[in-house]
């Protein structure tokens, strides 16, 4: 009686691991962290600057992209996606532009040659499509470095 109640604890215990390791799984992406664009001499509209900077950490069940301000002040939610997507290299939905919602691209990216991993993201018309030339060039698009963790998180 004894060993088959261990044998019982012992499953238990054993897909209590694998479903905290899934757990774990999900709450890690390398879209977490702080972002901000590499480019040398960005130029920004004013709709543009809330994507100059930018936090990408859990938010509830989803993971979220937070704006980031010049004095390192945490700003609106700018995109929200769900956790399913957190460890895909590229994500398409909405993020705000102004007052509007545009569609929304965000990828991850490894250089071949090496050189540290980056991420793009891209905003336009809903037909907007960074992979082949059918449709609309984004309204904003910007290549981002990683400079740490995330610090801002989604209200």
């Amino acid at each position: 009686m004894v060993h088959r109640h261990s044998s019982i604890v012992l499953a238990s215990l054993g897909l209590a691991l694998t479903l905290g390791g899934n757990l774990a799984q999900a709450e890690t992406s390398h879209f977490f962290g702080r972002w901000t664009v590499s480019d040398d001499k960005p130029v920004y509209s004013s709709k543009g600057k809330i994507y100059k900077t930018f936090d990408v950490a859990p938010c509830g069940k989803d993971f979220c992209g937070v704006a980031v301000a010049d004095d390192n002040s945490c700003g609106q939610t700018l995109f929200r996606f769900l956790t399913i997507h957190a460890n895909t290299d590229e994500i398409t939905g909405h993020g705000l532009w102004g007052a509007q919602k545009k569609k929304l691209q965000v990828g991850y990216a490894v250089p071949p040659d090496g050189t540290k991993p980056y991420v793009y993201l891209g905003l336009g018309a809903d037909d907007m499509d960074f992979s082949g030339r059918e449709g609309s060039t984004p309204t904003f698009q910007a290549n981002y470095k990683n400079m740490g963790e995330a610090k801002c998180m989604a209200k």
